[in-house]
Protein backbone atom coordinates (compact mmCIF):
# COMPACT_ATOMS: atom_id res chain seq x y z
CA UNK A 1 0.00 0.00 0.00
CA UNK A 2 1.43 3.44 -0.49
CA UNK A 3 1.05 6.22 1.50
CA UNK A 4 -2.04 7.84 1.67
CA UNK A 5 -3.38 11.12 3.01
CA UNK A 6 -6.67 11.72 4.45
CA UNK A 7 -8.00 14.09 6.67
CA UNK A 8 -10.28 14.21 9.98
CA UNK A 9 -13.24 15.83 11.79
CA UNK A 10 -10.92 18.34 14.07
CA UNK A 11 -9.86 20.52 10.39
CA UNK A 12 -13.83 21.39 10.91
CA UNK A 13 -13.81 22.35 14.43
CA UNK A 14 -14.69 18.80 15.65
CA UNK A 15 -13.00 17.81 18.96
CA UNK A 16 -16.46 16.56 21.45
CA UNK A 17 -18.74 15.08 19.89
CA UNK A 18 -21.58 16.93 21.64
CA UNK A 19 -20.24 20.99 20.89
CA UNK A 20 -23.31 22.69 19.47
CA UNK A 21 -20.77 24.80 17.59
CA UNK A 22 -19.82 21.01 15.45
CA UNK A 23 -20.85 21.10 11.87
CA UNK A 24 -23.22 18.11 10.56
CA UNK A 25 -21.38 14.88 10.57
CA UNK A 26 -22.79 14.68 7.15
CA UNK A 27 -21.44 17.85 6.10
CA UNK A 28 -17.59 16.56 7.02
CA UNK A 29 -17.94 13.89 5.34
CA UNK A 30 -19.12 15.69 1.73
CA UNK A 31 -16.69 18.61 2.40
CA UNK A 32 -13.95 15.84 2.78
CA UNK A 33 -14.66 14.76 0.24
CA UNK A 34 -15.21 17.31 -1.82
CA UNK A 35 -11.46 18.40 -0.75
CA UNK A 36 -9.89 15.49 -2.61
CA UNK A 37 -9.78 12.97 0.00
CA UNK A 38 -10.16 9.53 0.11
CA UNK A 39 -10.19 8.98 3.81
CA UNK A 40 -11.69 10.16 6.81
CA UNK A 41 -11.24 9.71 11.28
CA UNK A 42 -13.84 8.86 12.97
CA UNK A 43 -13.90 11.54 15.07
CA UNK A 44 -14.65 12.12 18.82
CA UNK A 45 -17.23 9.15 19.57
CA UNK A 46 -20.94 9.87 19.00
CA UNK A 47 -20.52 12.47 15.98
CA UNK A 48 -20.83 10.10 13.24
CA UNK A 49 -23.19 7.68 13.75
CA UNK A 50 -22.32 4.45 15.94
CA UNK A 51 -25.11 2.30 13.74
CA UNK A 52 -22.72 0.61 10.85
CA UNK A 53 -24.88 0.58 8.42
CA UNK A 54 -25.85 4.56 8.47
CA UNK A 55 -22.18 5.86 8.40
CA UNK A 56 -21.10 2.69 6.12
CA UNK A 57 -23.40 4.04 3.13
CA UNK A 58 -22.65 7.86 3.75
CA UNK A 59 -18.89 6.80 3.29
CA UNK A 60 -19.85 4.48 0.89
CA UNK A 61 -21.61 8.03 -0.74
CA UNK A 62 -18.47 9.88 -1.03
CA UNK A 63 -16.11 7.22 -1.57
CA UNK A 64 -14.56 8.01 1.95
CA UNK A 65 -12.66 4.95 3.58
CA UNK A 66 -12.63 5.28 7.41
CA UNK A 67 -9.28 5.53 8.64
CA UNK A 68 -8.80 5.58 12.58
CA UNK A 69 -10.31 6.74 15.50
CA UNK A 70 -8.86 8.86 18.40
CA UNK A 71 -9.55 8.53 22.46
CA UNK A 72 -9.12 11.79 23.62
CA UNK A 73 -10.12 11.46 27.31
CA UNK A 74 -8.38 12.50 30.51
CA UNK A 75 -5.91 9.10 30.81
CA UNK A 76 -4.70 11.39 33.88
CA UNK A 77 -7.85 11.55 36.07
CA UNK A 78 -8.73 8.45 37.39
CA UNK A 79 -11.95 9.71 38.68
CA UNK A 80 -13.04 9.77 34.69
CA UNK A 81 -11.80 5.91 34.29
CA UNK A 82 -15.38 4.78 33.50
CA UNK A 83 -15.81 7.65 31.15
CA UNK A 84 -12.09 6.65 29.33
CA UNK A 85 -13.34 3.32 28.94
CA UNK A 86 -16.78 3.79 27.79
CA UNK A 87 -15.62 6.05 24.64
CA UNK A 88 -12.20 3.44 23.91
CA UNK A 89 -14.94 0.12 23.78
CA UNK A 90 -17.09 2.18 21.43
CA UNK A 91 -14.35 3.74 19.59
CA UNK A 92 -12.75 -0.10 18.92
CA UNK A 93 -16.45 -1.34 17.79
CA UNK A 94 -16.50 1.25 15.47
CA UNK A 95 -13.53 0.86 13.97
CA UNK A 96 -13.86 -2.98 13.83
CA UNK A 97 -17.26 -2.44 11.43
CA UNK A 98 -15.71 -0.62 9.54
CA UNK A 99 -12.36 -2.21 8.81
CA UNK A 100 -10.42 0.85 10.52
CA UNK A 101 -6.85 0.16 11.65
CA UNK A 102 -5.73 2.94 13.58
CA UNK A 103 -6.51 2.98 17.14
CA UNK A 104 -5.13 6.46 18.70
CA UNK A 105 -4.90 7.21 22.31
CA UNK A 106 -4.11 10.78 23.61
CA UNK A 107 -4.33 12.05 27.18
CA UNK A 108 -6.52 15.23 26.89
CA UNK A 109 -6.04 18.76 28.28
CA UNK A 110 -5.59 19.37 32.06
CA UNK A 111 -5.82 22.25 34.01
CA UNK A 112 -2.83 21.33 35.69
CA UNK A 113 -0.61 21.25 32.54
CA UNK A 114 -2.54 23.95 30.69
CA UNK A 115 -0.62 26.86 31.54
CA UNK A 116 2.62 24.86 30.57
CA UNK A 117 2.07 23.47 27.11
CA UNK A 118 5.27 24.34 24.94
CA UNK A 119 7.53 25.00 28.61
CA UNK A 120 8.43 21.95 29.11
CA UNK A 121 11.08 23.35 31.68
CA UNK A 122 8.13 24.88 33.53
CA UNK A 123 5.33 21.84 33.88
CA UNK A 124 4.68 20.06 36.39
CA UNK A 125 5.28 16.44 36.56
CA UNK A 126 3.48 13.32 38.18
CA UNK A 127 5.00 11.90 40.94
CA UNK A 128 6.05 8.33 40.83
CA UNK A 129 2.61 6.40 41.83
CA UNK A 130 0.58 8.42 39.71
CA UNK A 131 2.70 8.31 36.38
CA UNK A 132 2.46 4.08 37.35
CA UNK A 133 -1.08 4.40 37.41
CA UNK A 134 -1.24 6.61 34.76
CA UNK A 135 0.68 4.36 32.98
CA UNK A 136 -0.89 1.17 32.98
CA UNK A 137 -4.18 3.10 32.20
CA UNK A 138 -3.12 3.85 28.77
CA UNK A 139 -1.66 0.11 28.93
CA UNK A 140 -5.20 -1.51 29.76
CA UNK A 141 -6.97 0.47 26.89
CA UNK A 142 -4.21 -1.00 24.45
CA UNK A 143 -4.39 -4.02 25.36
CA UNK A 144 -8.02 -4.38 24.78
CA UNK A 145 -7.63 -2.46 21.33
CA UNK A 146 -4.87 -4.49 20.46
CA UNK A 147 -5.70 -7.81 21.95
CA UNK A 148 -9.53 -8.10 22.19
CA UNK A 149 -10.16 -6.04 18.46
CA UNK A 150 -6.84 -6.83 16.63
CA UNK A 151 -6.47 -2.71 16.14
CA UNK A 152 -2.99 -1.04 16.06
CA UNK A 153 -3.00 1.18 18.95
CA UNK A 154 -0.38 3.93 19.17
CA UNK A 155 0.06 6.93 21.94
CA UNK A 156 -0.05 10.56 20.63
CA UNK A 157 2.20 13.31 21.90
CA UNK A 158 -0.46 16.34 22.63
CA UNK A 159 -0.07 20.08 23.89
CA UNK A 160 -1.55 20.58 27.53
CA UNK A 161 -1.50 16.64 28.44
CA UNK A 162 0.59 14.44 30.59
CA UNK A 163 2.15 12.90 27.54
CA UNK A 164 3.36 16.55 25.93
CA UNK A 165 7.08 16.72 25.77
CA UNK A 166 9.99 14.23 24.25
CA UNK A 167 10.82 12.94 27.19
CA UNK A 168 7.66 11.71 28.70
CA UNK A 169 6.41 10.57 25.14
CA UNK A 170 10.06 8.43 25.54
CA UNK A 171 9.67 7.63 28.69
CA UNK A 172 6.32 5.23 27.78
CA UNK A 173 7.51 4.06 25.17
CA UNK A 174 10.01 2.64 27.31
CA UNK A 175 8.11 1.20 29.67
CA UNK A 176 5.26 -0.11 27.28
CA UNK A 177 5.98 -2.85 24.68
CA UNK A 178 6.04 -2.18 21.08
CA UNK A 179 4.15 -5.23 20.40
CA UNK A 180 0.84 -2.94 21.91
CA UNK A 181 1.30 0.50 21.72
CA UNK A 182 2.83 2.38 18.80
CA UNK A 183 3.15 5.72 18.03
CA UNK A 184 1.24 8.17 16.19
CA UNK A 185 3.25 10.77 15.39
CA UNK A 186 1.54 14.33 15.22
CA UNK A 187 4.40 17.00 13.24
CA UNK A 188 2.77 19.80 14.77
CA UNK A 189 2.08 18.74 18.51
CA UNK A 190 6.12 18.02 18.33
CA UNK A 191 6.81 21.40 17.25
CA UNK A 192 4.52 22.73 19.35
CA UNK A 193 6.29 21.08 22.74
CA UNK A 194 9.42 22.72 21.58
CA UNK A 195 11.08 19.87 19.81
CA UNK A 196 12.31 18.98 16.00
CA UNK A 197 9.62 16.02 14.42
CA UNK A 198 11.64 14.99 11.93
CA UNK A 199 14.88 14.43 14.15
CA UNK A 200 12.46 12.10 16.47
CA UNK A 201 11.25 10.57 13.12
CA UNK A 202 14.25 9.39 12.36
CA UNK A 203 15.27 7.98 15.91
CA UNK A 204 11.62 6.29 16.22
CA UNK A 205 10.27 5.23 12.53
CA UNK A 206 9.93 1.80 13.09
CA UNK A 207 7.36 2.43 16.10
CA UNK A 208 5.50 4.71 14.02
CA UNK A 209 2.33 3.76 12.61
CA UNK A 210 0.21 6.32 11.59
CA UNK A 211 0.95 10.00 10.96
CA UNK A 212 -0.97 13.25 12.15
CA UNK A 213 0.26 15.91 9.85
CA UNK A 214 -0.28 19.32 11.51
CA UNK A 215 1.60 22.30 10.66
CA UNK A 216 3.07 25.39 13.10
CA UNK A 217 2.51 29.26 12.64
CA UNK A 218 6.09 29.76 14.34
CA UNK A 219 4.94 33.60 15.07
CA UNK A 220 1.50 32.39 16.90
CA UNK A 221 3.82 29.60 19.10
CA UNK A 222 5.54 32.28 20.25
CA UNK A 223 3.14 34.74 21.50
CA UNK A 224 1.00 31.60 22.69
CA UNK A 225 4.11 30.27 25.22
CA UNK A 226 4.94 33.39 25.82
CA UNK A 227 1.66 34.60 27.02
CA UNK A 228 0.43 30.77 28.72
CA UNK A 229 -2.41 31.01 26.16
CA UNK A 230 -4.79 28.57 26.84
CA UNK A 231 -4.67 25.33 23.56
CA UNK A 232 -8.04 25.83 22.20
CA UNK A 233 -7.34 29.82 22.28
CA UNK A 234 -4.37 29.38 20.68
CA UNK A 235 -6.26 27.33 17.85
CA UNK A 236 -8.56 30.60 17.80
CA UNK A 237 -5.37 32.76 16.51
CA UNK A 238 -4.80 30.02 14.27
CA UNK A 239 -1.06 28.28 15.52
CA UNK A 240 -2.50 25.59 13.10
CA UNK A 241 -1.79 26.65 10.02
CA UNK A 242 -1.95 25.36 6.24
CA UNK A 243 0.62 23.02 5.85
CA UNK A 244 4.46 24.03 4.17
CA UNK A 245 3.50 27.36 5.75
CA UNK A 246 4.93 26.94 8.90
CA UNK A 247 7.94 25.86 11.07
CA UNK A 248 7.44 22.00 10.02
CA UNK A 249 10.20 20.55 7.59
CA UNK A 250 7.14 18.55 5.47
CA UNK A 251 10.13 17.29 2.43
CA UNK A 252 11.91 16.31 5.04
CA UNK A 253 9.16 14.12 6.63
CA UNK A 254 8.21 12.49 3.17
CA UNK A 255 11.64 11.20 3.24
CA UNK A 256 12.20 9.67 6.28
CA UNK A 257 8.98 7.94 5.16
CA UNK A 258 10.21 7.40 1.90
CA UNK A 259 13.24 5.77 3.36
CA UNK A 260 11.67 3.93 5.75
CA UNK A 261 9.26 2.04 3.72
CA UNK A 262 6.22 3.49 5.60
CA UNK A 263 2.93 2.89 3.91
CA UNK A 264 -1.00 3.35 4.94
CA UNK A 265 -2.74 6.45 5.84
CA UNK A 266 -1.08 10.00 7.31
CA UNK A 267 -3.81 11.95 8.28
CA UNK A 268 -3.90 15.73 8.26
CA UNK A 269 -5.51 17.56 10.87
CA UNK A 270 -5.33 21.37 11.42
CA UNK A 271 -7.37 22.00 14.59
CA UNK A 272 -9.83 25.10 14.45
CA UNK A 273 -12.53 27.04 16.17
CA UNK A 274 -15.76 26.54 13.89
CA UNK A 275 -17.07 29.52 15.09
CA UNK A 276 -14.42 31.79 13.73
CA UNK A 277 -13.92 33.01 10.09
CA UNK A 278 -12.33 29.82 9.12
CA UNK A 279 -12.63 28.42 5.63
CA UNK A 280 -11.88 24.03 5.91
CA UNK A 281 -13.01 22.88 2.73
CA UNK A 282 -11.02 26.03 1.27
CA UNK A 283 -7.84 24.84 3.80
CA UNK A 284 -8.49 21.02 3.14
CA UNK A 285 -7.77 21.39 -0.39
CA UNK A 286 -5.01 23.87 0.07
CA UNK A 287 -3.32 21.21 2.36
CA UNK A 288 -4.10 18.33 -0.41
CA UNK A 289 -2.33 20.57 -2.77
CA UNK A 290 0.76 21.25 -1.11
CA UNK A 291 1.43 17.50 0.04
CA UNK A 292 0.86 16.90 -3.83
CA UNK A 293 2.98 19.68 -4.43
CA UNK A 294 6.03 17.71 -2.35
CA UNK A 295 5.59 14.09 -3.84
CA UNK A 296 2.81 12.88 -2.05
CA UNK A 297 0.07 11.40 -4.38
Amino acid sequence: MPILIGNAPCSWGVEFAKDPRNPTWQSVLKDCAAAGYKGIELGPIGFMPEDPDELAEALAAHDLTLTGGVVFRPFHDPDAWAEVMDAAMRTCKSLVSHRARHLVLIDSISPRRAPTAGRAAEAEQMDAAEWAAFRNRIVTVAKMGTEVYGLTVSIHAHAAGFIDFEPELERLLDEVDESILKICFDTGHHSYAGYDPVAFMRRHIGRISYMHFKDIDPEVKARAIANRTGFYEACGQGIFCNLGQGDVDFPAVRQVLLEAGFDGWCTVEQDCDPTLDVRPVEDARANREYLESIGFN
